[in-house]
């Protein structure tokens, strides 16, 4: 269960994380295993190290590398919305994707097929000015190609 505290001081709120032995538990479980992303781990420390006012945030930023602002957010949404959504990042804003899945089949496919004659190899910008050749896309930037490849 969550307790909403807040501690006004100077103008600024601070969140209080009081874990249950539930939460406190299998956050330890999810940190001993380690097969999740290294943000979740990483958020999972950042309540651990708060619960009780354990570590101040200065202690938690230097022990875990992360920023005073990442600790504060941490701590924010637990207390706002609760353990899961403190541990799982929320959708990211954003443009959206430029390519489609079948514009990126086509580009994998470019890039595997054998390049114009008198050349060697693919360059971004000749698969980028073929994607565009190809397709109904009017523009492509090769940071786009060159991502899509990563």
């Amino acid at each position: 269960m969550v307790i909403v505290n807040y501690l006004h001081s100077a103008m600024n709120i601070k969140y209080l994380v009081e874990l249950s032995n539930e939460e406190k538990s299998f956050l330890v479980d999810l940190i001993a295993k380690g097969k999740t992303s290294a943000r979740k781990l990483k958020r999972a420390n950042i309540l651990l190290m708060s619960n009780n006012r354990m570590s101040q945030d200065k202690e938690i930023s230097l022990a875990l590398n992360v920023g005073t602002a990442t600790i504060y957010r941490t701590k924010k949404q637990f207390v706002e919305e609760g353990l899961k959504a403190a541990l799982n990042e929320g959708a990211r804003s954003g443009m959206p994707r430029c390519l489609d899945g079948n514009q990126e089949a086509l580009l994998i496919a470019l890039a595997c097929s054998k390049p114009p004659e008198g050349l060697c190899r693919w360059t971004l910008s000749l698969i980028t000015e073929k994607l565009i050749a190809l397709t109904e896309l009017d523009e492509v930037s090769t940071e786009t190609v060159r991502r899509r490849f990563k």
